[in-house]
């Protein structure tokens, strides 16, 4: 083979080894490229898997029903029951409506779209239910409450019974009208022989709350009101008598659904709910007593 021939085959071979090589250094970035995009990938699907798993947990659809509940009911409910209940079952959000058991019957009657009804006494209840208004299967005795007389705390009056409460020159009740305490009031008074002669001296408090409130003021000498009410605040008020046994009904507190709810399922939850042990407790740390017993 002479110089020139040996030539040209040498530059062949060392174009090829080159174009060997370099096709091999596209095929190793291609590779590399190729990985790097593909774990970049798997990172933005994971953070977005992330992203929407704590989307998910945060903006969770939440279930609204209403609870129309007996004013007395609205420090165990606001404090320590509804935010109770929603920590279990985060997918439903509880409100509360509190005012006289008689004026919630009313509302509900008028239209009102409560999905239960908690009253201070069977009455309001049982005439709801009577008008087709009430799940019947649900209605259910859940508390007790004592009917109590309380004067102003820094009162030095001499009266501790529910006889003595002549002597007083003003009394606040609940209008028995409308007012469960109202009407255990008027029977309690009633069967002690008094409500004929206090008349004059009587001020109708539109709910029991409305009642505290005047002796807590001092513009009121002497209120009956639940036990429960009384120890809401032990600093303004404070209870010298409890009703007579013979003298009063039971305070019954029943709790329902109501036949219109939207929502019956989860309003049925939260009537479970408070027959639970650990919601009986919370009604018991406020003074009620459990009637399911």
């Amino acid at each position: 083979m002479n110089r020139k021939a040996a030539a040209v085959l040498i530059g062949v071979m060392t174009a090829s080894i080159l174009t060997g090589c370099g096709k091999g250094g596209n095929d190793n970035m291609d590779t590399n490229s190729k990985s790097n995009t593909s774990a970049l990938s798997s990172g933005e699907d994971a953070a977005a898997s992330i992203s929407s798993s704590s989307k998910s947990s945060d903006d969770i659809e939440q279930t609204k029903i209403l609870v129309a509940a007996a004013a007395s009911l609205k420090n165990a409910y606001d404090d320590k029951l509804i935010p109770m209940f929603q920590d279990q079952n985060p997918g439903i959000l509880v409100e509360g409506t509190y005012d006289a058991s008689g004026k919630l019957q009313t509302q509900i009657e008028e239209g009102l779209e409560a999905d239960i009804f908690m009253s201070a006494a069977p009455k309001q209840m049982n005439d709801l239910n009577d008008k087709g208004l009430i799940e019947s299967d649900t209605m259910t005795d859940l508390l007790e409450n004592k009917i109590v007389l309380i004067i102003p705390e820094n009162d030095a009056s001499d009266i501790t019974s529910f006889e003595d409460i002549e002597r007083a020159s003003s009394i606040a009740i609940g209008d028995p009208a409308s007012v469960p305490v109202g009407q255990y009031s008027e029977e309690a008074l009633t069967n002690l022989g008094i409500w004929d002669k206090i008349q004059d001296k009587i001020s109708l408090g539109t709910n029991v709350t409305e009642v505290l409130n005047q002796v807590a003021a001092g513009s009121a000498d002497a209120g009956i009101v639940y036990a429960t009410d009384a120890a809401s605040m032990p600093d303004k008020v404070k209870v010298v008598a409890e009703a007579p046994k013979d003298s009063v009904s039971k305070a019954i507190y029943p709790v329902a659904v109501v036949k219109n709810s939207k929502h019956t399922e989860e309003a049925k939850a939260f009537v479970d709910f408070l027959k639970t042990p650990e919601a009986i407790k919370v009604f018991e740390d406020y003074g009620f007593t459990n009637a399911l017993s």
